[in-house]
């Protein structure tokens, strides 16, 4: 599995966009709600990725945020959502946006999204509503603990995200990284930090 890729964005067509990771043109296809914070081609970006393989193809799909590639791994379990609806969804409405529409019954918002069907909205809003975070809590804030900004791969970021697939609550881990002193440093210091903070 690809958990992301930072390199080069050298190409882009919605939806796709080809990113140079050391010599390697990655093809990758991304939501627009993606397409719409990329920097202009020749700079540097990170990317979480998602792979899907299958008997003739192997897709790439990438994401500005962690809780965007989240979500659209939730989608795709969903049955008549496959990668492409899922990254149609996600071009038609942000995280947060996805979670407002389920929590408040609203399939008039999902209908008007490019081929999802009335029959389809009606099972994405039976099936989501019981895998998102309850009503009050922000998609992006509960899955990374702390709100999506256009800066992506943040060290800060990546540390609450390490110290999430330690164990910790994302709550929990936004607030130890939050109570340091970041400052200039590494993801790996961050970490070695918030840890030493929470055995005190």
């Amino acid at each position: 599995m690809i958990g992301f890729l930072c390199g080069k964005l050298v190409h882009k067509a919605p939806p796709l966009l080809i990113m140079d990771v050391h010599g390697v043109g990655y093809e990758i296809e991304a939501p627009m709600t993606t397409f719409y914070q990329l920097p202009p081609l020749g700079h540097d970006i990170i990317l979480h990725t998602h792979l899907v393989v299958r008997e003739d193809s192997h897709n790439l799909f990438g994401f500005a945020h962690e809780a965007d590639r989240t979500l659209f791994r939730i989608l795709i379990k969903i049955s008549g959502v496959g990668p492409k609806l899922a990254l149609t969804i996600l071009s038609g409405l942000s995280a947060d946006e996805f979670q407002r529409c389920v929590q408040s019954n609203d399939s008039q918002s999902l209908v008007r999204l490019p081929g999802v069907g009335k029959k389809t909205a009606e099972r994405l809003l039976i099936e989501m509503s019981d895998r998102l975070p309850e009503k009050g809590t922000g998609l992006s804030v509960s899955l990374t603990g702390e709100p999506a900004t256009n800066t992506t791969g943040s060290t800060r970021q990546e540390a609450i995200s390490a110290l999430c697939s330690l164990g910790y609550k994302p709550a929990d881990a936004a607030k130890m990284v939050q109570a340091l002193d970041t400052g200039d440093k590494s993801c790996e210091d961050i970490i070695r930090l918030a840890l030493q903070g929470a055995v005190r």
